[in-house]
């Protein structure tokens, strides 16, 4: 009964940090309610078309909750009952600000990417770095987000081997960069939801009722990971999407092209960031009363197979950190059954699909506004998305956990990024910019020590030294902040484009 109440009592801290920090967050800001919409001043058919609000709503959320809310809860509730805390911490306070107020600087830029915006308030140097981070990162989204959904098809659907299910989810993302965005996106979105919500709604339900104990465990300062790796940075980063993610800041603006009224901006960006925290937190829940149970898999020459007559079966952390896949369709199996299951698998598998084809349009957006190539004609959108597809290809050749391990760090560097443009154009209005200042200067702490300290992918150095150098670069980031002048006027409506205007 305890860690039933302690979940519900997440769930309502989620809403409630929706109600009464997004309501701050927007009146520091200032979001004009009334601001006419990209949608309305720059139509074009292809991707500034008007959507219902409830269409957009259900896009962004779907864009965002990729695999990161499922995987990347699995990987950190490894680290003990933290996780939870994180969660809901970080995706109130830094995760739905991010989402939320990098919409509205777009919208106050008509619908401008987040490379332009970052040039506006942090310098064309700037801009052109993240760029850089931006497209790498993106590819990267396509890559995972093709070969984690094929992993888990090919486990529902095994006469159709990994490789296929590859080629017909690029095929699909394809066909969703290059067509009109409510041609597929705006129409398929809903039935991906419904999977969605059955996924959601039947885990948090089914839990309560099994035979597993609710988060039996709930000593936050007890860390239980496997390899023994440090909390922090490493949750910080692992568990990204169901907290904060630079990702979203590459969606946010493709949506904000598509809502008809500013003042549902609250509601679609920071709720849908806010919902996607309640899906975090349900399979950190789910990781976290299940860690100890035995699964049907066992670890074979180094690979992960169903249970024979031979072998020790793994417990579920232990399958979490080895192949989150096949931890995702023991945790269904186990809580719903083989028809619930499957169902509910279809549920995890529309995450990161709907978020893998929005990252490969995004990607066309950004390098067409790099170029300045309008995108009205198909011809134009192929010359762009062909070559990505390409590149997405031989990348997917790469190993999985190597690609998810960077993928990890340049998303947080991205979170970093757009906190501290969210921050300089707060101080240049002459409001409250430590509503970002503070995230920006903890994401950044996290993702210097995460580099410096990491033995996957960073330099190895010792936690003393790594977090002495992240605390400093942190604080010379805010000490620059506060010193730099920044012009008070970033409105579009009170200003021209220049010849660097790179929005198409």
């Amino acid at each position: 009964m305890t860690g039933l109440l302690i979940f519900l009592l997440c769930a309502l801290l989620l809403v409630v940090g929706y109600a009464a920090y997004g309501r701050v967050a927007e009146r520091i800001y200032g979001v004009r309610k009334d601001r006419a919409m990209p949608c309305t001043t720059r139509e074009d058919g292809v991707d500034y078309v008007r959507m219902p609000s409830w269409r957009v709503f259900l896009v962004q959320l779907l864009n965002i909750a990729g695999l990161g809310p499922v995987f990347g809860a699995l990987a950190g509730c490894l680290y003990g009952p933290v996780a939870l805390v994180w969660i809901v911490v970080g995706c109130i306070f830094v995760g739905a600000v991010h989402d939320f107020l990098a919409a509205v600087m777009s919208a106050e830029h008509d619908g401008a990417n987040m490379p332009y915006l970052v040039g506006c308030y942090l310098g064309s140097s700037c801009r052109h770095a993240l760029r850089l981070v931006c497209v790498g990162l993106l590819l990267m989204v396509g890559v995972v987000f093709t070969m984690g959904p094929a992993g888990m098809l090919h486990a529902l659907v095994d006469s159709i081997s990994v490789s296929a299910w590859c080629i017909i989810i690029l095929l699909y993302y394809l066909l969703a960069t290059i067509l009109p965005i409510n041609t597929i996106i705006g129409k398929i979105y809903p039935i991906f939801g419904a999977f969605f919500l059955f996924m959601v709604a039947g885990l948090a339900i089914a839990l309560p009722f099994s035979e597993y104990p609710m988060l039996p465990d709930l000593d936050i300062t007890a860390n239980v990971h496997p390899q023994n790796l440090p909390v922090w940075p490493m949750i910080f980063v692992t568990i990204a999407c169901g907290a904060v993610s630079g990702f979203h800041a590459t969606q946010s603006p493709m949506m904000v092209r598509c809502l008809g009224e500013a003042r549902l901006m609250r509601p679609v960006f920071y709720g849908a960031m806010i919902t996607e925290g309640m899906v975090a937190l349900v399979w950190a829940t789910v990781g976290l009363s299940l860690r100890e149970v035995a699964t049907d898999y066992v670890l074979v020459g180094g690979t992960v197979e169903r249970l024979t007559e031979t072998g020790q079966a793994l417990s579920f952390g232990q399958l979490s950190s080895l192949n989150p896949a096949a931890a995702v369709n023991a945790a269904c199996s186990m809580l719903l059954g083989p028809v619930g299951a499957a169902l509910a698998v279809l549920g995890v598998v529309v995450l990161p699909i709907t978020s893998g084809d929005t990252a490969m349009r995004s990607c066309r957006l950004i390098l067409a506004d790099a170029l300045h190539l309008p995108q009205q004609h198909v011809g134009k959108r192929l010359l762009l998305a062909l070559p990505l597809f390409a590149v997405v290809i031989a990348i997917s050749q790469v190993d999985f956990s190597v690609i998810w391990r960077y993928f990890g760090w340049a998303n947080q560097v991205l979170s970093c990024f757009t906190l501290w443009s969210i921050a300089a154009c707060l101080r240049g209005r002459g409001r409250f910019h430590w509503l970002a200042t503070l995230p920006a200067s903890f994401m950044t702490a996290v993702c210097v020590a995460y580099l410096l300290e990491s033995k996957d992918c960073g330099i190895c150095l010792s936690p003393t030294l790594g977090n002495a150098v992240a605390g400093a670069v942190s604080a010379l980031c805010c000490v620059l902040l506060l010193v730099s002048r920044f012009s008070n006027d970033h409105d579009i409506a009170q200003k021209k484009p220049d010849d660097g205007d790179e929005r198409t």
